[in-house]
């Protein structure tokens, strides 16, 4: 990130993003087949929250396009097989509905591949059901494989640099499924962004931005598990449903990635034998979107047991465990997640004045290709929301003895590295 960006992104909270309507006259996605600087992408994509596509020629030196692809552009079965062979794997029926989602077993990655043969001698169909390999660990599994390269425009990633610090999850996935298989609509992971890059196959998304959901929910407030069924038309059901836009149709070729904002619903097909690769990721860009979401979950909570709020000393405790099973992050660890990013940043920040060398290694690469201006606005990012929670009445209400650093002496850190480092790490960039 340069200079002019990093100052007109220090403001972020005051600008005003583009408002969904006016890119929604356009009906179309950008598609970037050339080169393009992290600023641009940055200021175009990030920050208004748009959609966009990448072409297959960010993609077509990662050895998974090469090695997991036969010369027809199908999946290899026989290199996947050598590979992979006994490994457990998730994998989802499509064909049947659970809640609003598909129910997933784990079966070794040979049986799934052996089924997906069969599927596809029998015209694509089986007894079966349709059977989908989706939101599979590989990289976690497999971290010596290195089959693809993460795009520098998704490297600012606190999402994975969090759980890759607690070395206990990731999101990180490979989905593998035969023509027909599907994912119901939904928002991803803490209203996170994603990246989905296509190994081989194709891909139909249908995307609603941000605010759409509201029309889409039935009568209970519910969104649809399907947002192409008839069922939607029955306004007795869904009494808003006409209010809603046209979904944002985007096709996705073999070797193209795309860029899901944070927030967008979306509901994806395969309309052919696909693999991809699919990374959930937050950053200082939508970091108050998880804090706004978090705040809603919270509610949703407090709400569904609020008739025990008086008989319990702990009710307030008891929303927070509630909060954590459902969404898997309760405000104490959102909390240490910030600690996390804002301890890493800070001492590369240092680093790049000189005062120390103390910074995770692992990350130095990213850090190194973003920069300390990029470092900086992660930090004023982190301290804003960081204001936000300490001023929140219901994180005020816990017990905060558990967290490694008080939150009011983490803020006050971040303050005096950004103003002991301003002057050092504009001067390193030049």
């Amino acid at each position: 990130m340069d200079r002019d960006a990093y100052r007109n992104c220090c403001s972020l909270v005051k600008i005003p993003r583009q408002s969904y309507e006016q890119f929604w006259s356009s009906h179309f996605v950008d598609y970037i087949d050339k080169e393009l600087s992290y600023s641009k992408f940055f200021k175009k994509y990030l920050l208004p929250n748009h959609p966009c596509m990448f072409s297959r020629r960010f993609t077509e030196d990662w050895k998974c396009r090469k090695q997991w692809v036969t010369e027809e552009g199908k999946p290899n079965f026989q290199k996947l097989l050598q590979e992979f062979d006994e490994t457990p794997v998730p994998v989802a029926n499509c064909n049947a509905k659970e809640y609003n989602a598909n129910p997933k077993q784990v079966m070794p990655f040979k049986e799934f591949i052996h089924y997906w043969k069969e599927y596809i001698q029998n015209g694509h169909s089986s007894p079966k059901g349709c059977l989908y390999l989706k939101d599979w660990h590989m990289s976690r599994d497999f971290p010596e494989h290195n089959v693809y390269t993460t795009p520098v425009f998704f490297s600012s990633d606190w999402l994975n640099e969090y759980w890759d610090t607690l070395e206990v999850d990731d999101y990180r996935f490979v989905y593998m499924g035969p023509k027909g298989s599907w994912t119901p609509f939904h928002t991803d992971v803490f209203r996170s962004y994603s990246w989905s890059a296509n190994i081989c196959g194709r891909k139909k998304w249908l995307l609603y931005p941000p605010g759409q959901e509201e029309f889409l929910q039935d009568t209970h407030g519910n969104l649809p598990y399907d947002v192409t069924s008839s069922e939607l038309q029955d306004t007795g059901l869904f009494p808003h449903f006409e209010e809603a836009c046209q979904p944002l149709e985007i096709i996705q070729e073999a070797g193209e990635i795309i860029f899901v904002p944070s927030g967008w619903h979306h509901q994806v097909y395969n309309l052919e034998d696909t693999i991809s690769i699919n990374h959930n990721w937050l950053n200082g860009c939508n970091i108050d979107i998880m804090w706004q979401f978090l705040q809603n979950e919270l509610s949703s909570v407090q709400k569904e047991i609020d008739e025990w709020r008086n008989t319990m000393d702990s009710w307030h405790q008891h929303c927070q465990v509630i909060m954590k099973a459902c969404s898997g992050i309760n405000y104490c660890e959102f909390a240490s997640f910030l600690k996390i990013i804002s301890d890493n940043r800070m001492a590369f920040l240092n680093a790049c004045s000189g005062d120390s060398s103390d910074y995770p290694r692992h990350l130095s690469e990213v850090f190194t290709t973003l920069g300390p201006y990029h470092a900086a606005f992660d930090l004023q990012r982190v301290a804003h929301v960081l204001e936000c929670l300490l001023c929140n009445e219901d994180f005020k209400r816990l017990d905060h003895s558990t967290l490694a650093l008080q939150p009011e002496t983490m803020l006050q850190q971040i303050r005096d590295t950004i103003q002991s480092t301003r002057g050092q790490h504009l001067l390193y960039q030049e």
